[in-house]
């Protein structure tokens, strides 16, 4: 409260502030539970399952005709098929592309689901319902952590049920090193 001492004369005002102490603790607790706390969030890796005695053979067989490669290179150069590429006497024909909005890798991925979807309304023996897009993405040894994370960015925007990163192959890297040549960069 406010009380006035009176010395010499002159009275001045003297105020208590140990209530508004009080009040600011009072405030401080009051936000303090009624604020929620924001969560970290993280990306779901989901690992695959496997049992100890699973045979090779039955092992997840990915279809040739649902699967699209992704091979990332250095300086932010990305490359993709479609198919396994397993065969190096028929080597696919890899496609430059970027993470740019137009004729980027996203339009890539979003024409490989339509193409499954399509073969799959058609009545495509080889396909039945279950079947979805299967993405290997494989990144070289010079290529960088960025470009990792913006392309399972992009697995996650375009709801790619089924992705997996993987070690580049031999094969993969030929076929790397020869279309970099062509285009007239250096490995």
């Amino acid at each position: 409260m406010a009380a006035m001492e009176i010395k010499g004369g002159k009275g001045a005002p003297h105020v208590d502030l140990t209530p508004m102490v009080d009040l600011g603790f009072l405030l401080i607790t009051f936000f303090m539970f009624t604020t929620t706390m924001s969560k970290p969030t993280a990306m779901e890796i989901q690992m695959p399952y496997k049992e100890p005695d699973m045979d090779p053979s039955k092992s997840s067989l990915v279809k040739e005709s649902t699967a699209m490669t992704i091979l990332l290179s250095k300086d932010h150069r990305i490359y993709y098929y479609y198919g396994m590429g397993a065969d190096p006497k028929r080597p696919p024909e890899l496609k430059a592309t970027n993470f740019k909005n137009i004729d980027g890798i996203r339009d890539a991925i979003i024409a490989k689901k339509k193409e499954i979807k399509g073969m799959i309304d058609q009545g495509s023996p080889a396909l039945d319902i279950s079947d979805k897009l299967t993405v290997m993405i494989k990144p070289a040894d010079n290529s960088n952590t960025e470009d990792l994370i913006n392309i399972l960015d992009e697995m996650s925007i375009n709801a790619v049920p089924v992705y997996a990163v993987v070690d580049i192959t031999p094969e993969d890297e030929a076929f790397l090193a020869a279309t970099e040549k062509r285009m007239g960069f250096e490995k």
